[in-house]
């Protein structure tokens, strides 16, 4: 089975959730500590195998194109002071990958940004990771899981995770078979169903492996959920045609398009973070005091 290579990154929302502050910044710029989200699932997915990943952008996103570029006085001058570790970190952000920014002219929704990556994903299977959604821990990276499922069972692969009843009618609902631990069958779906549409409490969460077969099935998909052309509307014919399979990824996701799905993960990550996570735990225990008072 030829391995994936290639990763499409759908970052052109608008991050009307946490607007004001992404009114002059992309939410995928948000830092998480010292990082912002963009750069936590380029790494997921540079740490998977992937060599090659196209971040479909919009109108005011150029931010992102500058943070995976080269920046020469700024490393000049970390050079000149002496700061060889932050300057090879810098430095290193453009030779993640081989990466490649299209944007999307009119936003038609997540199967539309899929659909402008045609031409660069060709007759290969591929990733996509959803650019709301940071997954950090777990056995291995998210995407390296997906790519082992498709490796296994040479079908398409969806992350998937269980939600509440309330949850799942914001995202998805699939109709799952257990084939083992954290790896099923998937069979159907549907977008934001009702509650007496609910197939199953698992939902397609931020991850998915597609083949190039998905392209001829979004060109005809018309628009669905919230007037949009919805991946997931898609990829329940290819579920129908051929089935999926459903990974239960081991990590956790965060959702970077929610005020408290951005708080979570900055405070999660902060604790574990080298520099400062000592000093931010004992922060963070002496102010939970304040709150019993």
């Amino acid at each position: 089975m030829k391995k994936i290579r290639k990763a499409v990154i759908p970052a052109a929302g608008l991050g009307t959730r946490v607007l004001p502050a992404t009114k002059a910044m992309p939410k995928e710029m948000l830092p998480i500590v010292d990082r912002p989200a963009i750069q936590f699932i380029v790494e997921e997915a540079v740490a998977a195998g992937i060599t090659d990943i196209l971040i479909i952008t919009n109108r005011g996103k150029g931010l992102m194109e500058d943070h995976f570029d080269r920046a020469p006085e700024l490393e000049i001058k970390l050079s000149e002071q002496g700061k060889d570790a932050i300057l090879d970190e810098v430095v290193g952000l453009s030779k993640l990958a081989n990466i490649f920014f299209l944007r999307q002219k009119e936003t038609k929704g997540l199967g539309h940004a899929v659909l402008c990556a045609r031409n660069f994903i060709g007759d290969d299977h591929f990733a996509v990771l959803y650019g709301d959604d940071v997954i950090i821990g777990g056995e291995r990276p998210a995407c390296a899981e997906l790519c082992a499922a498709y490796e296994e069972f040479g079908k398409g692969a969806l992350g998937i995770k269980q939600c509440t009843t309330e949850a799942i009618q914001k995202y998805s609902s699939l109709k799952v078979e257990p084939i083992r631990e954290r790896l099923f069958h998937v069979t159907d779906m549907i977008e934001k169903p009702k509650p007496e549409e609910i197939l199953s409490h698992y939902a397609i969460l931020g991850r998915c492996i597609l083949p190039p077969s998905i392209f001829d099935i979004l060109e005809k998909t018309g628009p669905g959920a919230g007037g949009e052309i919805q991946l997931t509307d898609a990829m329940r014919e290819l579920a129908l045609k051929e089935g999926m399979v459903g990974v239960e990824y081991t990590g956790k996701r965060y959702d970077m398009g929610n005020k408290l799905g951005i708080m979570q993960a900055a405070v999660e990550v902060a604790l574990k973070h080298p520099e400062i996570g000592e000093e931010f735990r004992e922060y963070l225990m002496e102010y939970t005091e304040t709150l019993r008072r």
